[in-house]
């Protein structure tokens, strides 16, 4: 049996356990490298994908992640392991993608993710003694090394910077910053597969596994998603840390030469006084442009 005909009988096995618990299921489609089928359950509606690829076999079920329904679905078709941490890895890969984000608990200023490839060729280029978890260097640092790590990556890496502004309209969709933070991690990914193939990808932990697998398209449902605690102890994931921190500085450098402010990083009582005195001075309408505005100093202000 290969693989698409285990997918298939894998797909086959899980409708018929659904269907004798009275769930109703459609007939499992083909699409491109998975088969997948509607799951419905009262007015709710989910959608289970058994992939197949180089890297085996690969499930996946998608719907709202918040619905009692989910949970059902998701104890029935992953079982306990789904919560067990069996993605802990030591030793570095010889190529992957890494990637991690700057600014989720900062008030003022955007939330950046970044992504690096990396392979034994870049490897050798790279200045290893400098490179680092971000939040272990200094800004000043960062603002000389993040500059000289793109250009040793070329094209081999990607950003997505969400303003204040494009963050705020974002987490009323999402309505969960881990979910904006998924959303964020998989086009990076994604972007950098574009350019990139690699079997490999590596993301700091920072909620349930399933929100960044349900966000990946098809091209990256197909890769090793690692995310683990500490994942900057990698060096593609360190790299990532650092050309983000670049770019989340760069935001608060430019507000400093545009608007004349000098806004405090973090979230402190230097912050709150500051956020304080924009809205008393300027209005709430342009405090929104420069904040995260589900943080809880938006309702002290």
């Amino acid at each position: 049996m290969n693989l698409e005909q285990k997918a298939h009988s894998t797909i086959d096995a899980f409708l018929l356990d659904l269907k004798s618990r009275g769930f109703k299921v459609s007939t499992p489609q083909k699409g491109n490298y998975s088969f997948y089928a509607d799951i419905k359950i009262s007015n709710e509606s989910f959608k289970i994908l058994v992939y197949f690829g180089k890297k085996g076999i690969k499930t996946v079920l998608q719907g709202d992640l918040n619905s009692t329904n989910y949970s059902i679905l998701s104890e029935i078709i992953y079982g306990k392991s789904l919560f067990e941490n069996k993605t802990s890895i030591e030793k570095e890969p010889d190529e992957y993608i890494g990637t991690d984000e700057s600014g989720k608990g900062d008030y003022f200023g955007p939330l950046v993710i970044a992504g690096a490839y990396i392979n034994e060729s870049i490897r050798l280029k790279l200045p290893l003694n400098e490179i680092k978890d971000s939040k272990l260097l200094t800004d000043e640092n960062i603002l000389k090394l993040a500059p000289r790590l793109r250009n040793l990556l070329d094209d081999k890496f990607d950003i997505v910077m969400v303003t204040p502004q494009k963050y705020n309209q974002l987490y009323k969709s999402f309505n969960n910053l881990n979910k904006l933070l998924a959303w964020g991690h998989s086009t990076v990914i994604e972007n950098i597969l574009k350019k990139q193939n690699t079997k490999t990808v590596i993301s700091d932990k920072f909620a349930d596994d399933r929100l960044i697998l349900n966000a990946l398209k098809e091209k990256g449902k197909l890769v090793d998603l690692i995310q683990t605690t500490k994942a900057e102890r990698f060096l593609g994931v360190a790299i990532a840390s650092i050309i983000a921190r670049e770019k989340f500085l760069h935001w608060f450098i430019n507000v400093k030469k545009k608007l004349n402010l000098t806004l405090p990083k973090g979230a402190s009582s230097s912050v709150n006084k500051t956020a304080k005195e924009i809205a008393n001075n300027s209005g709430k309408e342009y405090l929104e442009n420069l904040v995260k505005l589900h943080f809880k100093i938006t309702k002290e202000i």
